[in-house]
């Protein structure tokens, strides 16, 4: 035998010797224990044995997460990254490493509805419609449950309504509670005549919309639009509309309740109203209650004719934000805007009005009634511009909130937060739903995840590795994870983003030390329902500790975002069915004792009635997050 065919049978007993001994260690599953030691699982049982020095059975819902790869296709893999060439094997990478890399649709244009007959299509999923409703005379289609709870729907409706007459449609929970909802409305209502277009809880509870309505109404003739619950309560994504109205007669256009409640929203609107006759539009609630929103207005109402613009409550309660209308009302003819209470954010945001009413002719006027500092006007006109009431406005004091928890008309779902006295042997009490509606993926071994890049400055070549499209649903999948795994931590928070096992027990090791344990809810029974408390048990004798909770974020690998959080009390409790008083579910809640920096309006604050610092304020671990802490 020569020297180097020793040296390589010594490292494959030495590998199997450690395998063995991580394995006397144990408690975990028989298929675990015959695991190839060349794989990443076996890589990360090796790992955790010299990262935690505790003995306690390994957590399954955690290491199922790992990489599936075998040992072969993990190597190709590596080398491939290792090579840039990635890109061209992405379907045999996605598929063989549980990954999960289109959030598009390139289903082709089948369905046609122009025979006029309605159309009432309920419980509606995924489709693809081109000439849609085209030409119609009259009648109504109606889309109940449109796409409603799918993880990724993707629907376009081409030519949508083009030329029609008397026509309308009528969108009731579209989208609703999806994670990617990635929609197509392409020259919708175009050169139509009277009838309405209206959409009522619109992509509500979606983690990432990507919406793009391309000549929206554009050469219509009183055709009016109604967005009822427009996005609420939806997380970083973006909707463009684009020639919105554009030479369009008449045409009332409303959104109600626009993006209320939205983390980081941004909405485009590109040639909006512009050369349009007789626009009425108006925007209720606009950003109300949102975070960090930002918005674009481009060529707003631009050489109109006598168009009317509101925007009342336009992003009041809003945390920072910027918006941008650039030539906004330039060159038009007797327009009328008037944004009322505009922007009173309890952080300073900042809004920028560039070339605003500059050219205008007429009587147009632009009225800003009570609305707030941090605002840039640029070559505005002089003529037909007023301001009243300018609040020099810092933040909504605390004592300005009222104590039913009424503050911001806002619906937080039942049992999301509540008190630490709830956590009682007995105690009845409504479970959120905590289901995880994330598309199912796993981790990436720690030394291809190194190999790939994880920074906005190269997204570039982020979006080749991933065949993403310019202003796809992929793009702004990355484009969130990206500035929510850049963005600078806040006060008093260690926080970083983990794309493997290792790297988690890497972070929760650097906050708590080697002796951890991790925890979650065991199932998602009880979710959406009355349940009771069984028994109680508090971590660490039930004392104020700290703890590392990790959090999923949208990617196409598994992807979670961990942050040290201090202050916390930590508790498992059995989770007892109502009537029979049988156990369904082992929950784990973390009480979060100092509220002190959380926002006035956060929604905990709405729920309890309460306010930052004069509570604390408790939520259930949801399926697949997790906590850690020291071991008992």
């Amino acid at each position: 035998m020569n020297r180097m065919s020793f040296l390589f049978l010594f490292l494959f007993v030495l590998l199997i010797s450690s395998f063995n001994v991580s394995h006397a260690r144990t408690s975990t599953s028989s298929s675990v224990l015959q695991l190839n030691p060349f794989t990443p699982r076996a890589a990360l049982i090796r790992y955790w044995n010299k990262q935690i020095s505790n003995n306690l059975p390994k957590p399954l819902f955690l290491l199922s997460k790992a990489s599936p790869l075998n040992a072969a296709n993990a190597a190709v893999f590596t080398k491939l990254a290792t090579q840039n060439s990635l890109s061209s094997h992405l379907y045999s990478f996605c598929s063989l490493a549980n990954l999960f890399c289109s959030f598009e649709d390139s289903t082709p244009y089948l369905n046609k509805h122009d025979d006029g007959r309605d159309a009432n299509f309920a419980v509606y999923s995924n489709n693809r419609f081109a000439n849609y409703g085209s030409s119609r005379q009259g009648g109504v289609d109606s889309f109940k449950n449109y796409s409603e709870g799918l993880n990724n729907p993707s629907d376009s409706f081409k030519k949508y309504s083009g030329a029609a007459t008397g026509h309308s449609e009528g969108f009731t929970n579209y989208a609703n509670e999806a994670n990617v909802a990635d929609s197509n409305f392409t020259s919708y209502g175009a050169g139509a005549t009277g009838g309405s277009g209206e959409f009522m809880n619109y992509d509500k509870l979606v983690n990432v919309p990507n919406l793009r309505f391309t000549s929206y109404d554009s050469d219509a003739n009183n055709h009016k639009l109604s967005f009822s619950s427009y996005s609420d309560e939806t997380n970083s994504g973006s909707q463009a509309f684009l020639n919105y109205g554009k030479n369009g007669n008449g045409g009332p256009s409303e959104f109600n309740s626009y993006g209320d409640n939205s983390n980081t929203i941004g909405s485009g609107f590109t040639g909006y109203g512009e050369s349009g006759n007789g626009a009425n539009d108006s925007f209720k609630a606009y950003g109300q209650s949102g975070n960090n929103p930002r918005n674009n207005f481009k060529s707003y109402g631009g050489v109109g004719n006598a168009g009317i613009d509101s925007f009342s409550n336009y992003r009041n309660g809003a945390n920072v934000g910027a918006d941008s209308f650039q030539s906004y009302a330039k060159n038009s003819n007797s327009g009328k805007v008037s944004f009322a209470s505009y922007g009173k954010s309890f952080n300073h945001g900042n809004d920028t009005f560039k070339e605003y009413g500059k050219g205008s002719l007429g009587q147009t006027t632009v009225g800003f009634r009570s609305y707030s500092m941090d605002r840039t006007f640029k070559e505005y006109t002089n003529k037909g511009v007023t301001f009243s009431e300018y609040s020099n406005i810092t933040a909504v004091s605390e004592g300005s909130l009222p104590k039913s928890g009424s503050s911001v008309n806002r619906w937080v779902e039942p049992g999301k937060f509540f008190r630490e006295a709830t956590l009682k042997e007995g105690n009845v009490m409504v479970m959120p739903d905590i289901r995880d509606r994330m598309p199912r993926r796993s981790f990436l071994p720690p030394w291809i995840l190194s190999k790939l890049p994880f920074s906005s400055m190269r997204l570039s070549e982020l979006k080749e590795i991933f065949h993403a499209r310019e202003s796809s649903a992929m793009e702004r999948v990355l484009l969130n994870a990206l500035a929510e795994c850049e963005r600078a931590p806040s006060q008093g928070e260690n926080k970083r983003c983990v794309g493997s096992v290792e790297g988690m027990i890497d972070f929760a090791v650097s906050v708590l030390g080697h002796n951890v344990v991790v925890r979650t809810t065991e199932n998602v029974s009880g979710s959406k329902q009355k349940v009771m408390i069984g028994t109680v048990k508090g971590i660490n004798g039930g004392r104020v500790t700290k703890s590392v909770s990790c959090h999923q974020s949208l990617y196409p690998y598994l992807l979670y975002y961990c942050h040290s959080v201090p202050k916390v009390r930590v508790y498992e409790a059995d989770i007892l069915d109502v009537e029979s008083k049988a156990k369904i579910n082992h929950g784990v809640a973390i009480c979060h004792i100092d509220t002190s920096t959380w926002g006035p309006e956060h929604g905990a604050f709405v729920a309890l009635g309460s306010s930052p610092g004069q509570i604390e304020v408790c939520h259930w671990i949801f399926e697949n997050d997790m906590t850690w802490a020291v071991a008992d």
